[in-house]
């Protein structure tokens, strides 16, 4: 076999549709375009365009404000993570992080942080290194005799 005897397979590739070369093609006089038009000119495509109409996205009122630095935060209650404790899924003895959480089960997916809400009894003690809690979560950490490490975000750098 040579180089000039490669060739592909048949089927493998079909022919150019030439457009606009007479009627007899079946792609000729508008070359499949249409008729007439701001659309069937070239290098054209007007998106939300009514004819002159007022655009509905223009109709519409505008409301509210997207923060693009905001923090999307993970918030999990401390008689969650005690129930993760009983349950043997969660390890007291070792730092309780992001990670850790999602692998016991109790975060489903990893986001900005996690933050720490008040609602429920630890009787645990436990270690924290978390993005937030709330000062009652703090103080029933440290009754326990555990400590709280507050975390800067793990922002990505391409999601602004």
């Amino acid at each position: 076999m040579k180089l000039n005897d490669l060739r592909d397979n048949p089927g493998a590739t079909k022919d150019r549709i030439r457009v606009g070369r007479g009627i007899g093609s079946g792609k000729g006089k508008t070359g499949g375009r249409g008729v007439k038009g701001q659309k069937s000119r070239t290098g054209v495509r007007v998106k939300a365009f009514e004819g002159g109409q007022m655009p509905l996205y223009r109709r519409l009122p505008k409301r509210g404000f997207h923060n693009l630095f905001a923090t999307d935060l993970n918030e999990v209650n401390l008689a969650r993570l005690q129930q993760a404790v009983d349950a043997g899924k969660l390890d007291a003895t070792k730092p309780v992080t992001e990670a850790a959480l999602i692998e016991a089960g109790v975060l489903s997916k990893k986001r900005d942080g996690v933050k720490v809400l008040g609602r429920g009894e630890l009787k645990t003690k436990l270690d924290l290194e978390v993005f937030a809690v709330s000062k009652s979560v703090a103080d029933a950490i440290e009754k326990l005799g555990g400590k709280v490490t507050l975390l800067a975000p793990t922002k990505d750098a391409d999601a602004v």
